[in-house]
């Protein structure tokens, strides 16, 4: 199996992406939250800083862009192999924000599939790095995914990571699995799942269903878990819970704790000031507090907290005074 790490908008930067490899080995791929190319440029300054080589060593990094522009694509796809180095690239069309689906982008450009297929054309016509897309199965209705993927079928896409929900659903209700297993069934383009693995219990049901897919993308199970994909390796090749649970359960506070201290210490040089610092770690803690076994007035309190000298506090007393949780 090749795992991937999801771009998540705000999140994974190229400042968690470090915390993460340097604490938990074991990703094949990191995809970058997406560029927005336009007429004047196709890398921003903010966006610069985020996909850089020097911000990015040691680690498969794929740059991913959003946009209904094939020109603008091609600029950003051009500049990004050209002057960064990369190899491949990633259309986003999964992104269900309200702002970005009324543009007709993310999952919105799926509403428009002789637009998307015109798109593809162009792109495979002039580019020569790798190409794929995240995809949803389509607006409204699954049964929109079998026009979709009459597109994708005509070109020589890279890959194919589908995230089985609607662009209405959000992220709720379950991943459509029949859905996906139509994908597998009739996608002439290697697919990648990607889609609420969250413990071990999910990835061992998934793999039961889908025993011939060799690729996953994990969002938000990783933000719970940062070690999750290191227990799914530990798991296959046989090395999962025993005898030695207690003592793996406290080397993994510890690895948390450091990533955790990481995390901080390098946004603290990279934010402005205290306030988007707690924000940004109070986003985090949103996920990560789950591991932690009673950890409800914990979290109350570092959603309160005001400044760094409260936050910091409850944040050593969390991992002070509580165990992790085997999920």
């Amino acid at each position: 199996m090749e795992f991937y790490f999801a771009p998540l908008e705000g999140i994974t930067g190229y400042i968690y992406r470090n915390a993460h490899h340097a604490f938990y080995a074991g990703m094949d791929k990191y995809f970058t939250p997406f560029l927005s190319p336009n007429q004047n440029r196709a890398v921003s300054p903010k966006e610069m800083k985020d996909i850089m080589q020097e911000h990015n060593q040691g680690m498969d990094t794929v740059p991913q862009i959003l946009t209904n522009q094939a020109g603008y694509f091609l600029r950003a796809a051009s500049e990004l192999k050209e002057k960064y180095g990369y190899g491949e690239v990633n259309l986003n069309l999964g992104c269900p924000s309200g702002t970005v689906v009324s543009k007709g982008k993310g999952a919105g450009f799926l509403a428009k599939p002789e637009e998307l297929d015109a798109f593809l054309e162009e792109v495979f016509a002039k580019t020569e790095i790798k190409v794929s897309v995240k995809t949803r199965l389509g607006v409204s209705a699954p049964e929109e995914f079998y026009r979709i993927l009459d597109v994708f079928n005509k070109y020589p896409l890279h890959e194919v990571v589908i995230h089985p929900r609607v662009r209405k659903d959000f992220y709720r209700n379950m991943p459509n699995w029949e859905m996906f297993g139509e994908a597998v069934r009739i996608s002439r383009n290697p697919v990648c799942y990607n889609g609420d693995i969250f413990t071990l219990g999910d990835y061992r049901k998934f793999r039961e269903a889908f025993p011939s897919v060799e690729k996953m993308m994990f969002g938000r199970g990783l933000l719970v878990n940062p070690a999750l994909v290191q227990e799914i390796r530990r798991l296959e090749h046989g090395n999962g819970a025993g005898a030695e649970e207690g003592m793996d359960m406290v080397a993994a506070k510890t690895t948390l704790k450091a990533f955790h201290d990481r995390l901080y210490g390098d946004y603290r040089e990279e934010m402005p000031g205290d306030t988007p610092l707690l924000y940004k770690m109070k986003e985090l803690w949103s996920y990560m507090v789950h591991l932690f076994t009673n950890h409800e007035k914990y979290w109350k309190k570092i959603k309160k907290a005001s400044g760094v000298d409260d936050y910091q506090e409850t944040v050593d007393w969390l991992f002070a005074e509580q165990e992790l949780r085997q999920l």
